[in-house]
């Protein structure tokens, strides 16, 4: 193949560096001033001589020089879209008008705005609350929902808590201030998996031991759950809950490591390892296999903890695994005191893109689910629920319990009070608000009393907001919110009420065979207690493409 003799105009800024430091050297030297012209050039050459002998990336050997400026350019690509290209109104995955909002209320400062809404309020998908001729006057905004009725030690939760944000995945500083906080505004900080540090326990907030598969906190060396340990920890005053997580919406059914080289003697600590040894999460859980087993092993943590209200956490997926899981409460009488639904659009674990964008139920769909099923088995009554997926405002809560929860948990937007500014590097260790950090140069430079104020004001002006919220449409308490609330458009010239949009069932509707909703119908008969196992003619499908 003939070689072509003409001068790549692509090198051109490779060959002008070499050039340019060849003619500059002896100028400088001669002059005495001004090096830094040559070492300027000098570094330009280096660059495109490594360019041009590397070969890990063929863009690079053809466009020396060059190729640097597109990938410095891809690398601030986030940045620039975030800050220059992206509507205030844009979620990916928050939009910036509800970041500014959060941060407002956070520093305490005027959350109002002018001149009128910048959502489209004709497009489909647009939601509102309907407002009230007799408007109601509330003394309080203090809302809270008592959870484990039937325990020794029931709880009284605020309805809007920290969700569950592990130190390790947290600095100690933003742990710190999350937990400062919440013990300020009497509302609760779930520890995340990683168990309970010594920053968690410093400040002295209501915590919600969260229990994953890795029993962290309450493990024998190899990593089954010790009893002892537990009630060691569980029985601690400042451990008002306990929550089994089952699965999150950020990563379902993945399971996770902490790799030994990110190990500190502080997270060996809380977490009962040994320094510089893997952290590993399990997929599943070592201390049940069945839907019984399970709900066996909850009664257990609850009187190991002394009577403490003991839950659950999970994203729906297969729907007959949780239909098994509440035919095991009506078979053995044995239930959870509360239930967090997590949706699928959970985010602050890092997790494989597939699982972000495609695995796991929404939040609106799996709270349905959870709610109408326990309705219908008549178990609601005894069993509270919360909910978790991207609520930051009064009007997210507000819409959330009216879609069937009692209370709701947030991550992002407690993240967001601390500083984030959702640089979108939460799983580098690079976080530039020293958040989601174990660098402790980094770390350290979040101030402990000023964001911990924040946490504590962003709290407190939310639920002020809801306060607003329920007083403009006649309501006394945010346990009254129902569907019949909150409204969506579904065309340009149609809406519907929640009530109208969504199924809600009867009490005892499912044990009466008297659902008429598909879901229940294709899938509740095939569930069992005894198994996580999907119903027979599941099994069948998966062994043929004939269906």
């Amino acid at each position: 193949m003939e070689k072509s003799t003409t001068f790549p105009l692509r090198y051109s800024a490779y060959a002008l560096s070499i050039a340019g430091f060849i003619l500059s050297l002896p100028v400088t030297l001669w002059l005495g001033y001004g090096y830094w012209i040559p070492l300027i050039f000098g570094a330009l050459a280096a660059l495109g001589t490594h360019d041009v002998l590397q070969k890990k990336r063929t863009v690079s050997r053809n466009y020396p020089v060059l190729a640097n400026i597109r990938y410095m350019l891809e690398s601030i690509g986030p940045e620039i879209r975030q800050y220059f290209i992206q509507s205030d109104t844009e979620e990916r995955p928050f939009s910036r008008e509800q970041r500014t909002i959060i941060y407002q209320r956070a520093k305490n400062v005027l959350d109002k705005r002018p001149f009128g809404s910048q959502l489209g309020m004709y497009d489909e998908g647009f939601e509102w609350m309907n407002h009230s001729l007799t408007p109601t006057r509330l003394a309080s905004s203090d809302f809270r929902i008592l959870i484990g009725k039937n325990c020794d030690k029931p709880y009284s939760a605020s309805v809007f808590n920290i969700s569950a944000m592990s130190f390790g995945a947290l600095s100690a500083n933003a742990i710190l201030s999350l937990n400062a906080g919440a013990r300020k505004g009497g509302f609760y900080h779930d520890t995340g998996e990683g168990s309970i540090s010594r920053y968690h326990k410093q400040p002295g907030g209501d915590l919600v031991w969260e229990i994953g598969s890795g029993y962290f906190g309450c493990r024998h060396r190899d990593g089954t759950f010790d009893p002892e340990m537990f009630e060691r920890n569980a029985t601690q005053d400042q451990v008002k809950m306990i929550e089994v997580k089952l699965s999150q919406g950020a990563k379902p059914g993945h399971g996770g490591i902490l790799p030994g080289a990110k190990v500190t003697p502080e997270i060996a600590e809380a977490r009962g390892v040994q320094v510089g040894e893997d952290c590993v999460s399990p997929a599943s859980h070592s201390a049940f296999s069945t839907p019984i087993e399970m709900l066996e092993f909850l009664a257990r943590l609850r009187e190991l903890s002394g009577g403490k209200p003991v839950g659950i956490k999970l994203a729906i997926g297969h729907v007959w695994e949780w239909f098994a899981i509440v035919k095991a409460m009506l078979k053995t009488g044995k239930t959870p005191d509360f239930i967090v639904v997590d949706g699928g659009e959970g985010g602050t674990g890092a997790a494989p893109l597939e699982f972000i964008n495609r695995l796991g139920m929404p939040l609106t769909e799996a709270l349905l689910l959870v709610h109408n099923t326990l309705v219908a088995t008549n178990l609601r009554e005894d069993i509270a629920i919360g909910a978790a997926g991207k609520i930051t405002s009064a009007f997210n809560i507000a819409r959330t319990l009216a879609l069937g929860a009692d209370f709701c948990n947030s991550a992002r937007g407690y993240m967001f009070s601390l500083g984030c500014i959702q640089a979108l590097n939460c799983h580098t260790g690079r976080c530039p608000s020293g958040i989601a950090t174990q660098d402790p140069r980094r770390g350290s430079k979040l101030d402990v009393a000023l964001k911990s104020e924040r946490v504590y004001n962003f709290h407190k002006n939310t639920l002020d907001a809801l306060q607003n919220l329920l007083e403009a449409s006649g309501l006394k308490h945010p346990s009254e919110l129902g569907p019949e609330h909150i409204v969506r458009r579904v065309s340009k010239t149609e809406v519907h009420s929640y009530l109208d949009l969504f199924p809600f069932l009867e009490p005892g509707a499912l044990l009466e065979g008297k659902t008429g909703l598909r879901v229940f119908d294709k899938y509740w008969e095939g569930a069992r207690a005894e198994t996580f196992e999907p119903p027979e003619f599941i099994l069948e499908l998966r062994e043929t493409k004939l269906r």
